[in-house]
């Protein structure tokens, strides 16, 4: 079985990988990654529908859900973790889930990626509705526990992606959109964490930040629903007020103060010159729209 598939082949570029000076073998490294944007443009026909489909999950108050195993999983839960501060989600909107659990995040639960009822009832206990999205990711394309969950998927009704490394994947035939990204030989054989990891990454931040933009987390290419948790997103916050209304770093501290720390009021706020409950009545109206909030503007 796994000699059939690419990503578990040897790279003839790299035989005598264990002989090659520092430098030869970041140059190896270095060219094989530049494989993978390549790779990944053949897939953006795929790629879009899973963003549409996702954008609609969120429209229709369902999730994005990552499943995988291994690297796979620990990839989806980065992703997943990652657009709470950046756009503001719930820790609900975007899920990742890890064969094995949180504990498979630093160490390997022998076993659980073999386990496809297993995949089933991870799903199974956040109550997942045909509203949601999920998404399988194995580099292979043939792991049990994620086949298992997709499988359990598309019994709820949900719209199921699989994105994995490999052409004509055995988990490709259990979702609704198959993503098949071929990276081909690792430098260091069957060391999917390199270009195949690269490649899922890639994509995860496609489909993320693609979906975000579409229901309105982004201004310009701006990030204004970003959540200020800390002082440097305090402070990246009114850098993007500063960017999107070009006022000065002060004018954009007093109304990122007076919008009670929400980006988006006070970009409408200093562009509309109207006041907060205002500005977050129409940003409400435009469904989190900042262009849409803006309309009276160019009127």
């Amino acid at each position: 079985m796994f000699e059939k598939l690419g990503t578990e082949t040897r790279n003839q570029k790299t035989m005598a990988l264990d002989q090659m000076s520092t430098r030869e073998i970041l140059q190896v490294m270095n060219e094989e990654d530049q494989r993978v944007p390549q790779a990944i443009l053949t897939q953006l026909p795929h790629i879009e529908i899973a963003v549409d489909r996702v954008i609609e999950s969120f429209r229709n108050q369902g999730r994005l859900i990552y499943i995988g195993a291994g690297t796979s999983g620990r990839l989806g839960i980065l992703d997943a973790v990652e657009c709470v501060p950046t756009f503001s989600a719930s820790p609900e909107m975007v899920r990742g889930i890890i064969a094995g659990g949180l504990k498979a995040l630093t160490n390997a639960v022998e076993g659980a990626e073999d386990d496809e009822e297993l995949g089933k009832m991870d799903l199974a206990r956040i109550h997942l509705s045909e509203r949601d999205t999920v998404i399988g990711l194995a580099a292979s394309g043939r792991t049990p526990y994620v086949i298992g969950a997709l499988a359990y998927a598309n019994s709820r009704g949900a719209t199921t992606v699989s994105i994995s490394c490999n052409p004509g994947s055995k988990m490709s035939a259990y979702s609704d959109i198959a993503i098949e990204v071929e990276t081909g030989p690792e430098v260091l054989t069957g060391s999917t964490r390199l270009k195949a990891g690269t490649a899922q990454k890639m994509v995860l931040n496609m489909i993320s930040t693609a979906a975000m933009v579409g229901i309105g987390k982004v201004y310009q290419n701006l990030m204004v629903d970003v959540q200020p948790t800390n002082n440097k997103l305090k402070e990246r916050s009114k850098r993007i007020i500063m960017e999107a209304t070009g006022v000065d770093y002060e004018t954009a501290g007093t109304y990122f103060e007076k919008a009670d720390h929400q980006v988006k009021t006070a970009i409408v706020m200093l562009l509309l010159d109207c006041p907060k409950k205002e500005a977050a009545e129409k940003i409400k109206r435009s469904k989190g729209f900042v262009r849409e909030a803006l309309s009276d503007l160019r009127r």
